[in-house]
């Protein structure tokens, strides 16, 4: 098929299914009934957007209208399939961008996923369609993929398990126990089913650093040198590593110390720098203030002996005004 054709596709199904009437009469008439039963269509709504891919909108359409349901908002996704030949994988395809469809609807601010019932409209050359459109008929293991996706998810919570379960794990013992116990335990508590788990289940060199490196950096450690020391004396395999850990951690400690201490010097420098700023301003605002004040005593002083006739090298000796001051009094007094 042309992209000439499969545009001139593309624009017959979006007038026509562009017009609410229409495409209620659509869905009215396509929806399973269980489906169509929940769907109140007076509140028929086109919403706005396409999930299609730019790489397949020469063969794909797509309308998405919104609904309510006797739940709530819904949504009804149609895919109208343009190109010739079925897409085996048709059905995967409504299910993701059902799901874009649902992703859009929380950004709105929702906190639950809506219903968004996938249709799909094709009119290919090939009759029937040929194609599943049970989204796990996609998989090579259908009856596997039903079995994962139509139950709960597999959950492994370690809160909730107790630490003899959690021994029993073997190689992944180890992480799941600090991991349970890493923001609510002291790690010192801990110590010998560490050291016990390692001599029992030998890790990696880079999986026993990166676990003490993580325990001295999140952990709640009373005494990080004393835990140390005795992973030491019990995994003796582990020393060498522990003693590099010690220096380093120790060493990464006085530069915390120097780093707070430089911070504190800092602060402190500057809070007495605000408080001398704060003092210097007090003193130059009062001595500014009495020389407004002096200067203001001294223009009264001068008026009154002007006005008495006071000669005016005696009003300058007496009150300390420049002579451009005294010039301008004794204009005014004329």
């Amino acid at each position: 098929m042309t992209t000439s054709s499969l545009s001139q596709h593309d624009s017959l199904f979006k007038k026509f299914l562009g017009d609410i009437a229409v495409a209620r009469d659509f869905l009215e008439i396509h929806l399973p009934p269980h489906l169509r039963e929940r769907c109140d269509f007076s509140t028929l709504a086109m919403e706005s957007g396409s999930f299609i891919e730019d790489d397949l909108r020469t063969q794909c359409s797509d309308m998405l209208y919104s609904v309510q349901t006797k739940t709530g908002k819904g949504y009804i996704y149609t895919l109208i399939e343009h190109q010739s030949r079925p897409d085996k994988l048709m059905a995967w395809r409504l299910m993701r961008y059902s799901m874009a469809a649902m992703q859009r609807h929380l950004e709105q601010g929702n906190e639950t996923l809506p219903v968004v019932i996938p249709l799909l409209f094709y009119h290919g050359t090939t009759s029937p369609y040929p194609y599943s459109t049970q989204w796990l008929d996609c998989f090579a293991d259908p009856e596997l993929a039903e079995s994962v996706y139509t139950q709960a998810f597999p959950l492994v919570d370690i809160t909730a398990m107790p630490d003899d379960e959690i021994l029993s794990h073997r190689r992944v013992a180890l992480l799941e126990l600090v991991q349970k116990h890493i923001r609510t335990r002291d790690m010192l508590e801990l110590a010998g089913d560490i050291a016990r788990l390692l001599n029992l289940w030998s890790i990696p060199k880079e999986q026993f650093r990166s676990l003490m490196y993580y325990i001295a950096e999140r952990g709640n450690t009373s005494d990080e040198a004393q835990f140390l020391q005795h992973i030491a004396v019990k995994a003796i395999d582990y020393q060498e590593d522990i003693m590099t850990i010690a220096e380093q951690l120790e060493a990464k400690g006085i530069q915390k110390g120097i780093q707070k201490g430089i911070q504190l010097g800092e602060q402190k420098g500057r809070q007495e720098g605000r408080q001398e700023g704060r003092q210097e301003g007090r003193q130059e605002g009062r001595q500014e203030g009495r020389q407004e004040g002096e200067h203001s005593a001294s223009l009264k002083i001068a008026r009154q002996l002007i006005a008495n006739g006071v000669d005016r090298a005696i009003v300058k000796m007496s009150t300390g005004l420049s002579d451009d001051e005294l010039s301008t009094l004794f204009d005014d007094g004329h």
